[in-house]
């Protein structure tokens, strides 16, 4: 099983000595992942203020998932590239069946490797340090030697990116890519976010996708903008931070990766004194 960066110690929230105390941190990811980060940021004395920008649902089309199922048994390896992948996937690929045990169930990051054993699949292959595709694609199991004239099926959302299943159908893999969620930009929230961005309410904020970056600066007006890139902004990919630095953001934290490695960060970060 890889190991991957443990959460800072959790300590009495109502201590005002903690690394967080009086500060405000927007958590961006979609709702259904978004608690465990919030949790973990009140833990260390912080607020966490809850903007999603990415909503998530199922596919539009669910046959090319029912046809996946039917070739299930036939796969070498099935990649789950996010959790949501999982929550959407999963139960349509199996079909009330168990895993079966000639495939190997392959996970991006730490998060899908636990919804993945939350469902009762084990035995997971995941990178131990960086949790990418690039990550991914160094593991020897996933080599030209390896998946030459297997089957890869990869279960994703829309628009994602291309690089996993072109390297591995350049390796010679036989690959399948199975759309089995929706992602789209914030319906929501829109209002209070404003709000408390012109109020100077934040401290921080956290991202953890270039796309949900892109549908932030969408949604605000330049002045909006102009006083959100002011802001420290954490990421815990150099995909991201690149990205962030190219849309004006001043001050990028490039954190450890996953959930883990963006409380790290915050918690290490010299805050300026109130």
């Amino acid at each position: 099983m890889p190991s991957w960066p443990a959460w800072p110690p959790v300590r009495d929230a109502m201590n005002p000595g903690l690394p967080l105390a009086g500060k405000t941190i927007v958590v961006t990811r979609p709702q259904a992942q978004a608690g465990e980060l919030g949790q973990a940021i009140a833990a260390q004395g912080g607020k966490p203020f809850y903007f999603p920008l990415l909503e998530i649902s199922p596919a539009v089309d669910a046959e090319p998932l029912q046809g996946a199922a039917a070739r299930l048994d036939t796969c070498a390896l099935v990649v789950f590239v996010s959790p949501n992948a999982v929550r959407y996937g999963l139960p349509g690929l199996l079909q009330g069946r168990r895993w079966p045990s000639g495939v190997r169930p392959v996970a991006v990051g730490p998060g899908t490797v636990r919804a993945l054993a939350e469902a009762g699949v084990t035995d997971c292959l995941c990178p131990s340090e960086r949790f990418d595709s690039e990550a991914l694609l160094e593991l020897p199991e996933l080599s030209a030697a390896a998946v030459a004239g297997q089957r890869v099926l990869i279960l994703r959302g829309n628009g994602g990116r291309e690089l996993l299943g072109d390297t591995l159908a350049a390796r010679g893999a036989r690959v399948e890519r199975v759309t089995c969620y929706q992602r789209s930009g914030p319906g929501a929230g829109w209002e209070a976010f404003r709000e408390a961005l012109a109020a100077d309410r934040f401290d921080a904020l956290t991202l953890s996708s270039s796309e949900a970056l892109g549908y932030l600066l969408e949604g605000l007006q330049d002045s909006e903008a102009d006083r959100l890139r002011a802001l420290p902004l954490f990421v815990p990919h150099a995909r991201i931070a690149e990205r962030a630095r190219v849309a004006g953001f001043a001050r990028v934290v490039l954190t450890g990766p996953a959930d883990a490695g963006l409380l790290t960060g915050l918690c290490a970060y010299n805050w300026p004194r109130s």
